[in-house]
């Protein structure tokens, strides 16, 4: 199997967003393939692919925070947005190569800190994240009520 992990470009925008979909539910195709348009435009922001000869199989998608990011002291932040690995792919180093490939972009943008985020209940995202080096810095409740 020989992977490949490339930076994409607004033309996969689609192939992103067909994997996105598989994780981020409450959304369409449509809306997740112009937010990824916008978002690989930007030059704060990158989505890095793992192609299988021409199959997508996942994609991580980072950029830089510049406001305050929980746990650092620097900034800017690489922060990675997401990371998603197609089910039958997984467990195969994907995801730690995706990572990496932010982390060293990352650096490139001047980062010494790299950080994420993941919901309370994301035991799966948790367990990635220690693996990968990562060091839980806080956990929150977040709470919106309407006016």
């Amino acid at each position: 199997m020989k992977v490949i992990i490339k930076k994409a470009a607004v033309e996969d925008a689609k192939a992103v967003a067909s994997l996105a979909i598989q994780m981020w539910k409450s959304h369409t195709i449509d809306e997740l393939t112009e937010e990824f348009c916008d978002y690989i435009n930007k030059e704060s922001c990158v989505v890095f692919l793992a192609f299988l000869d021409d199959f997508a199989m996942g994609f991580a998608q980072c950029g830089l925070r510049n406001d305050y990011v929980e746990g650092t002291d620097t900034s800017p932040v690489g922060y990675l947005e997401g990371i998603f690995v197609a089910e039958e792919y997984r467990n195969r180093g994907l995801a730690r190569d995706m990572l990496e490939a932010c982390q060293e972009w990352a650096k490139e943008q001047g980062c010494t800190e790299f950080a994420s985020d993941c919901e309370l209940i994301n035991e799966g995202s948790l367990k990635f994240h220690l693996k990968m080096g990562f060091e839980e810095a806080n956990r929150i409740i977040c709470f919106t009520k309407k006016l």
